[in-house]
């Protein structure tokens, strides 16, 4: 059940996500900025998406189940949520990128910090949360790219 919970709230949230977007990468905004040239096609932000959500969900699942890791893991993973939903309407609805960028380096820190407290109770489970900090890594190089060149 813990599973599922995750699972329904970590892909309602990307759902959400994608209705604050509005048009998103299909919208006329997006299509005429200058993207960097490491830029993925779009089919790699759903396939990535996808799997972080999937091993965010079984990490939160577990890590839920250690009494001392619970409130403060909660918190972060709700500050974590609360960022990420965030991120689509700085830069694709508002296209405010210096604002999104900052905001996604404070979101690699929050899934950081999750890691780091979470590590000595779950050591080899924490590194089910790499995919999505490599995934942040490589969405903020696209997000300076964006705020640098356009």
């Amino acid at each position: 059940m813990r599973l599922l919970f995750f699972l329904l709230l970590n892909f309602g949230a990307l759902a959400l996500g994608s209705f604050l977007m509005g048009e998103g990468p299909t919208g006329m905004w997006y299509s005429n900025l200058n993207k960097a040239p490491w830029t993925p096609p779009g089919w790699v932000f759903g396939a990535s998406w996808t799997v972080i959500m999937l091993c965010l969900s079984f990490f939160m699942s577990k890590a839920i189940q250690i009494g001392p890791l619970r409130a403060s893991i909660l918190w972060i993973y709700s500050v974590q949520l609360v960022l990420n939903v965030l991120w689509n309407a700085l830069f694709f609805n508002f296209n405010w990128m210096g604002i999104a960028l900052i905001e996604i380096i404070c979101l690699v820190f929050v899934v950081g910090a999750m890691a780091i407290i979470a590590k000595p109770y779950l050591p080899i489970k924490t590194w089910l949360l790499a995919p999505y900090v490599l995934w942040l890594c490589i969405a903020i190089t696209l997000n300076a790219y964006a705020l640098q060149n356009n």
